[in-house]
């Protein structure tokens, strides 16, 4: 964590903190006193480490700063590569996973409603029907939807119907609306809502850096496609 920092802020800061004790630390004629100090300073500095690091997750919109694990993120980058396979399919790039509660992938999506030709395939759609057709209601309750995108209120309400569990999304909804408007791409016919204005209850984590990146450039590549045709 503390790699985030640029050597000129961990030098600041440290100095900074051992600065402010400087009278104590000269005083101190037993080196385990010092060692104290020091101890200190660098928990000072690991506390800043940490925050720097969850500022780095918040987007530049704004939007809070998520946590997430090595497992959501491994997830997540399995929903980014469904969601490229969905763009050299000529669809638009959204992927999804189901995970079971042990960590066990349940089910995968993509997006195909170019492909087959239907606006409502989304990925997050299918993850809810599956579930309703194949899980237990106990099993829904505890698994969680990985997904590229937030969930439009469509799917959100039928992931909330369904009775599945948590929501981590990469890229955020009004990202993605904020980055079509500025490649001149037509707003859809649903209004843009956080998963939470349509279902209360649900646990949603999102977005997730650098994760919204990776999603802006293939959305980009969507819009550059779609505009040549």
């Amino acid at each position: 964590m503390r790699g985030c920092l640029p050597s000129n802020v961990v030098r600041d800061e440290v100095a900074g903190c051992l600065r402010g004790n400087r009278a104590a630390i000269e005083a101190a004629a037993d080196p385990a006193v010092i060692a104290c100090w020091i101890a200190r300073a660098i928990h000072h500095l690991e506390a800043l480490a940490e925050a720097a690091t969850l500022a780095m997750v918040a987007h530049s919109n704004g939007e809070p700063a998520m946590r997430t694990d090595r497992q959501d993120t491994i997830h997540l980058q399995r929903c980014v590569a469904l969601a490229s396979e969905a763009l050299a399919a000529g669809d638009d790039p959204f992927g999804s996973v189901l995970v079971g509660p042990s960590g066990d992938v349940l089910a995968e999506a993509r997006n195909r409603e170019t492909s087959s030709a239907d606006p409502t395939a989304h990925p997050e759609l299918a993850l809810a029907q599956w579930a309703a057709g194949h899980l237990p209601p106990a099993v829904r309750a505890t698994a969680t939807v990985y997904t590229s995108g937030e969930h439009c209120p469509m799917c959100a309400a039928a992931h909330a119907w369904v009775g599945l569990g948590r929501i981590v999304y990469a890229a955020s909804s009004s990202q993605l609306a904020t980055w079509r408007a500025g490649w001149g791409v037509p707003a859809g016919p649903v209004a843009v809502l956080p998963v939470t204005a349509v279902a209360p209850a649900l646990t949603v984590v999102g977005p997730v850096a650098p994760l919204d990146e990776e999603m802006r450039l293939l959305h980009e590549r969507a819009a550059q496609r779609r505009a040549a045709h």
